[in-house]
């Protein structure tokens, strides 16, 4: 079946946006991936104001990964539909695909190490907080451990 020279260029075109959009992926993946073994430094660190900056950059990253993702989708079912024999650039898409996957996998594992990470640290803190002596711990009030007789010649009423 020979194809006409517009059914050739609406699939390089395809291939090529294919492409690109797997490149933009992979490039953002790379970021996340640097993001989250910076965010590991701050969370041993300890730096609340940067852990809570590096979180939002992180979901701003996912938020385009995601986004990217909905392109891609409908982009790569018109790739698929392609013949096999017709792809010209199938080594490379394989191969950005590859990275894609290698990338997604460190991702995962920096991103678990993180929450272990930062979960320790939660549990350090929250036992530091329960070691702290606080002398109002069970008291209903701060005046609590005042007696009646003195809140009253606290008040000086006139006649």
């Amino acid at each position: 079946m020979a194809l006409t020279q517009t059914q050739i260029d609406e699939r390089v075109a395809v291939l090529r946006r294919f492409r690109a959009l797997l490149e933009a992926q992979r490039d953002k993946f790379r970021e996340y991936l640097a993001v989250l073994e910076k965010h590991g430094g701050t969370i041993e660190s300890e730096n609340a104001e940067a852990i809570l900056a590096h979180t939002e950059l992180e979901q701003h990253i996912v938020e385009n990964i995601v986004t990217l993702q909905k392109v891609i989708t409908p982009i790569e079912n018109l790739y698929s539909s392609l013949d096999a024999d017709q792809n010209r650039d199938d080594a490379k898409i394989s191969q950005i695909q590859g990275e894609l996957e290698h990338l997604q996998h460190q991702v995962l594992a920096r991103n678990e190490e993180n929450r272990s990470l930062l979960k320790s640290h939660l549990e350090q803190i929250q036992s530091r907080l329960a070691e702290i002596q606080n002398p109002y711990r069970n008291l209903k009030s701060v005046y609590a451990a005042v007696t009646p007789e003195q809140i009253a010649s606290f008040i000086q009423v006139d006649v």
